[in-house]
């Protein structure tokens, strides 16, 4: 298989398992979140409020499905809309009282994830993988300027 090949199949392969993985881990501690309901509560956790757009931009995901995980997030009570006082078209994502209560335990959960998956890997090879996918990145975001 071409090496370049093998790293688009290998890139996948984990991302597809790290979702498997981390969704068995947050099911097993009583975690009653998605993988990607956690990815937008992680990021209200730093900011505590946001837009909806803001959300999609970050994790890359279109305004309908950020919707949806914003509709199965407020029926559990974890945020709630409000609509913001200087463009009332947007609507700000709030993190609850009950939200917040989650971020330890959830974070917890993720960090002992991430270090189980990374054991045994040395630091240096660590930070040389940070720069390879940041350049990754950096390609695919100029590759889609151009497109």
């Amino acid at each position: 298989m071409l090496l370049i090949k093998k790293i688009a199949v290998y890139i996948n392969i984990v991302n597809c398992s790290l979702i498997k993985y981390f969704a068995k881990e947050l099911t097993r501690n009583g975690i009653n979140l998605t993988p990607e309901q956690y990815l937008v509560m992680d990021i209200l956790w730093d900011a505590e409020v946001m837009s909806q757009q803001a959300i999609a931009d970050i994790i890359q995901k279109d305004k309908n499905s950020v919707t949806k995980f914003i509709d199965s997030l407020e029926k559990k009570g974890l945020v709630y809309r409000q609509v913001n006082k200087t463009d009332r078209r947007v609507n700000n994502i709030v993190v609850s009282e009950e939200g917040m209560k989650l971020k330890a335990k959830t974070t917890e959960v993720a960090i002992g994830m991430m270090r189980n998956v990374l054991k045994n890997i040395k630091e240096e090879d660590l930070m040389a993988l940070d720069k390879v996918m940041n350049q990754i990145k950096e390609n695919i975001d100029e590759a889609e300027k151009e497109a």
